[in-house]
């Protein structure tokens, strides 16, 4: 299989019943697309994600009108992952309580799922370590510790977002668990803008550094202002090789000097 590192280009034949003719020449790293509500932002972000199969196959050729150009262009399959914006209800809930957990929204669920794909992570992160370490070498410490960066990053990172509400990551433990003045907490205890950004920065820290594209529908809807203003930063600094394609509203989403990375829809449309 070979893989993309990012999206080049996404070409819509027809939006909606013959309407709307969609070329969008993407960055590299940031793409951010804004309009008034209904002009068929998440319409083009759904259809997108629908035409990259569930393990990552690009089936342009199965969803009529939708084609994906990649980088490199012979590539057949695409790192992807999808966050969407509301903590509604888990639609499913028979299903989940018959599991030994307390899971109330899709943002839980999606934590759940989070924490099956960190343990993952954290036992190759543990190979790549004790590989490094057992190289020899003067810089294997160095390169044990540029291994385990990127977790402690993200440990770093969510300590100091939380540190208004006292909550800080326990470091000692394989889940994430969270202390808070003497208590433990688990992450479906966490409010709703907590568990979101929880949910964005987990989902890109366990693709390990990997080029991947995050597809992202309205992510600051449950998030404070100072948050929304860093969350394209923080996302960046956890993943330089990541490539973001967002649809917002706020103004906030794009302060720190991502407005030149902004489309409108009309922009892109013929």
């Amino acid at each position: 299989m070979k893989y993309a590192d990012y999206i080049e280009q996404i070409e819509i034949d027809s939006l909606w019943s013959g309407k709307k003719h969609i070329i969008w020449d993407l960055d590299r790293r940031v793409n951010i697309l804004s309009g008034i509500n209904g002009v068929g932002k998440s319409t083009i972000l759904n259809k997108v994600v629908k035409s990259v199969s569930a393990n990552g196959d690009i089936v342009n050729h199965l969803l009529k009108g939708v084609h994906v150009k990649t980088y490199p262009a012979e590539a057949t399959h695409i790192r992807f992952d999808v966050i969407r914006s509301f903590d509604r209800p888990i639609l499913n809930a028979e299903s989940v309580s018959k599991m030994d957990i307390s899971l109330a929204t899709e943002l839980d669920w999606q934590l759940y799922k989070l924490q099956r794909k960190y343990l993952d992570y954290q036992v190759n992160m543990g190979n790549k370590i004790i590989s490094a370490l057992q190289s020899g070498g003067l810089d294997s410490a160095q390169k044990a510790q540029e291994i385990s960066a990127p977790k402690k990053k993200f440990q770093d990172t969510i300590d100091d977002l939380f540190k208004d509400t006292g909550k800080k990551i326990v470091r000692t433990e394989n889940e994430i668990r969270f202390s808070q003045i003497g208590e433990t907490l688990v992450p479906y205890q966490l409010s709703s803008g907590e568990k979101q950004m929880l949910a964005i920065l987990l989902t890109v820290l366990v693709e390990d550094s990997q080029p991947y594209v995050l597809f992202m529908d309205e992510p600051e809807v449950s998030l404070h202002v100072d948050w929304q203003q860093r969350l394209i930063d923080l996302i960046l600094e956890l993943n330089p090789n990541v490539q973001i394609i967002l649809t917002t509203h706020s103004p906030a989403v794009i302060m720190n000097g991502w407005i030149d990375h902004v489309t409108e829809v009309s922009d892109i449309t013929s």
